[in-house]
Formats: structure tokens, C-alpha cells, sequence
């Protein structure tokens, strides 16, 4: 079964989310606050965590940069009220998964939750997997039928990133700023060539991609 954590200091959202959630099979816990979330999330393993934004004390980037700057990789999907861009490319910056902006509708909550959970699902104990590739987060490796595979430190990052949006089309522009920073300035190129190197490495056809696709006019999608 399926562990969820619901952060949410709205009663009723996080009651209504807490029912559909266990009428779809999940276990689910609902905390109202950021230092609270904190320590459920140190003392308990989750699969996924729906995060308010705003939240009484610590707020919900707050404890999203604090799980990832400890190495926790649980799944996030933020709930938000503020719709601005710059909240998004925030809250996708510091690791969430998804986001979700009030007001919602239940059931496309739901989709997300399980679109979220299916991408997480190729994820091993000690990493990553798909076909002959496994990825080791902790140890900075790739192998590939049993093999190192020399990758470098920005394939690595970006190798990450894919898999950790498994599905999910990637921009230009959130892979630059989830790789380089929000306020660097990347070309084009540059990422392209830095993705095209990395198929090279991880993909039975380097020239027809089997994992790493091209989606014409908006990015990359990771399928595998």
C-alpha cells in the first residue's frame, strides 16, 4: 500500500484530499504544519507528499529544499494558491515533482498523484533502473549491463532529472534552470549537446531514442 503525506493547514481540503486518497486505496496521514511535515518526513518513509506552499511557520519550499538538501527524494507535488510563474520555476528548482494551483479539481489531483507515483515506480531501493541501465544516486554511477558507464558530472545531474520526471515533458528552459540555475544564462546547444552526448551513453540507439525523446516545439520527455 501506498504511504501519502498531506501537508495542508486547510481542514477542509485536507480532509476532502485525505478521503478521496483512502478511497483509492492509499495510506494516508495529514499534518497541518511545516515543522510537523519536517519530522514526520525524518521519522517515517512516505511515497509521495502533497505540500502546501503556504503554511504557519516554516512554509512549504522551506521543507522541500530541506528534504532535498538531505538527500530525501520523495516524491512532492506542491499545492499552491499563487498561480505567478516565478512560484512554479521556485517550487521545480528545488525538486518538486508537480504542482497543483487552487483551486483544483479532485479528480485531476488524483490523475496527477498517480502519474507522479507511476514515474517514481522504476526507482530501486539503491537508485534508478531502465533496461540494461542503473543509476546510483548516492554513489554518482551509472552502469550500464553491469559496466561503469564515464559520465560527466552535468550528464549525471541531467540523467537525474529525467529520471526523476519520468513522462513528464522538459523544456529548454526548466532543464537550464534545474541544471545550471535559475539565473544562469544557457544556449540552446549547449543542452543539446550535453543530452545528445548522454544518449550516446545510455541508449541502445543513440540515433533513434528509445528513453530520452525528443517532443517537437517543447522539450524532452523521458519514457522508460
Amino acid at each position: 500500500m501506498k504511504r501519502i503525506l498531506i501537508v495542508e493547514d486547510e481542514p477542509v481540503i485536507a480532509i476532502a484530499l485525505q478521503d478521496d486518497l483512502e478511497a483509492e486505496g492509499y495510506e494516508v496521514e495529514a499534518v497541518s504544519d511545516g515543522a510537523t511535515a519536517a519530522s514526520r518526513l525524518r521519522d517515517s518513509s512516505w511515497d509521495l507528499v502533497l505540500l502546501d506552499v503556504m503554511l504557519p511557520g516554516k512554509d512549504g519550499f522551506t521543507v522541500l529544499r530541506e528534504m532535498r538538501k538531505s538527500g530525501n527524494r520523495t516524491p512532492v507535488i506542491l499545492l499552491t494558491a499563487r498561480g505567478q510563474e516565478q512560484d512554479r520555476i521556485t517550487g521545480l528548482s528545488l525538486g518538486a515533482d508537480d504542482y497543483v494551483t487552487k483551486p483544483f479539481s479532485r479528480k485531476e489531483l488524483l490523475l496527477r498523484v498517480q502519474a507522479v507515483l507511476r514515474r517514481s515506480a522504476g526507482k530501486a531501493a539503491d537508485g534508478y533502473s531502465f533496461g540494461d541501465v542503473k543509476v546510483d544516486p548516492t554513489r554518482g554511477e551509472v552502469r550500464r549491463a553491469g559496466k561503469p558507464v564515464d559520465v560527466t558530472a552535468l550528464e549525471f545531474k541531467i540523467l537525474l532529472l529525467f529520471l526523476e520526471n519520468r513522462g513528464k515533458v522538459l523544456s529548454i528552459d526548466t532543464i537550464t534552470q534545474r541544471i545550471w540555475g535559475a539565473d544562469t544564462f544557457q544556449s540552446d546547444r549547449v543542452v543539446y549537446t550535453h543530452i545528445n552526448n548522454l544518449r550516446g551513453k545510455v541508449e541502445p540507439l543513440p540515433q533513434q531514442p528509445k528513453y530520452i525523446v525528443s517532443v517537437r516545439g517543447m522539450g524532452y520527455r523521458f519514457d522508460g
